[in-house]
């Protein structure tokens, strides 16, 4: 006779996966911006999730639809502390991403990328898992090289005011394959550019949610130098299939490899195409360049498409429209009462 517990919850159909299909797995910045995202797909492809963030910039509305979810749990930890815990993959997200953010507490940065890996890569060894780096083409600093290969030492200024996330994230990468080659572990590292998407901070400074937000409030919209410098921008949910891609591959890949949009755009096009999705009346205006920001930035994903298979599908023209509705309906649409 079977047991009336083993019917499958109506709202959360699984996938038919065997018992030994399914992994645990952590997400360290899980309630991020990106490991969100990681945290559903994970959740669909079947697996059991366990969701790590300190809520620096992470945010519980990011996984508030989550939280019912019977293979979803949350703890709040922060991984410059050791964690104890049985799990499978890791996938180590967590930190700052954007220069408001990280440049708010510099000290803290650096600790997150450079102890988080340590703690995270002790853990990885003690329970023999797989672990994945988010790192970052911030590791290329404001490059000579163009397109970046995974080859290309990067350019970095080691003392100025973006330092303690790139370098902090270039030490990570050390730590990394140093616990590959002395311990053995099964490491993967990728290195993400620029991504895009529903649940960007409102208020990280960065281009699109910046250019979104000024273009939805009707405010003018503020571009850097000439607005002739490049970025190219990849959709958050093809990102994420890079990540799943890459831990995937046999123990002996580790990476580096580059994901992101290998199609650049100027700043300007960027902000004309939002202006025209969000219908907006919002003007241009121009301010001096800051700091150390990169006049070009863009990868070469030859390594991504012959090792995972993997490139960007989806078209800016749609992702951004995604984007807009979601800053649409979380940031500009009348609240929803709250109950008695």
């Amino acid at each position: 006779m079977r047991h009336h517990g083993d019917a499958h919850h109506p709202g959360h159909p699984e996938p038919h996966h065997h018992w030994r299909d399914q992994r645990r797995v952590l997400v360290t910045g899980g309630a991020g911006f990106l490991g969100s995202h990681l945290c559903d797909r994970l959740l669909r492809d079947g697996h059991d999730v366990l969701c790590v963030d300190n809520f620096y910039t992470g945010t519980k509305r990011n996984i508030a639809h989550l939280l019912g979810h019977p293979r979803f749990e949350v703890l709040r930890h922060d991984v410059t502390f050791p964690l104890y815990v049985e799990v499978d993959d890791i996938y180590n997200l967590a930190c700052p991403a954007s220069p408001i953010h990280y440049q708010h507490d510099p000290v803290q940065t650096t600790k997150t990328s450079v102890h988080g890996a340590i703690n995270m890569l002790g853990l990885a060894k003690r329970v023999g898992a797989r672990i994945l780096q988010a790192s970052t083409s911030e590791v290329y600093g404001d490059p000579h090289e163009h397109p970046q290969t995974e080859r290309y030492w990067g350019n970095v200024n080691p003392i100025g005011v973006r330092s303690c996330y790139d370098e902090g994230k270039r030490c990570a990468e050390t730590l990394f394959m140093d616990y590959r080659r002395q311990h053995g572990l099964d490491v993967k590292v990728a290195r993400i550019f620029n991504t895009y998407g529903p649940r960007m901070h409102p208020n990280d400074g960065r281009v699109v949610s910046n250019f979104i937000m000024q273009a939805l409030a009707g405010d003018p919209i503020t571009l850097y130098g000439d607005g002739r410098q490049t970025r190219a921008f990849c959709y958050v949910d093809d990102l994420i299939d890079a990540l799943v891609r890459l831990m995937n591959t046999p123990p002996d890949f580790s990476g580096p490899v580059n994901v992101g949009n290998p199609v650049e755009m100027s700043m300007l096009d960027i902000a004309r195409q939002i202006v025209a999705c969000t219908r907006s009346t919002s003007e241009l205006v121009f301010h001096p360049l800051p700091q150390d920001d990169p006049t070009q930035r863009c990868p070469d994903i030859t390594l991504a498409r012959e090792v995972l298979g993997w490139e960007p599908r989806t078209a800016l023209e749609v992702g951004l429209a995604r984007t807009v509705e979601y800053f649409r309906q979380q940031f500009f649409l009348a609240p929803m009462p709250v109950p008695a």
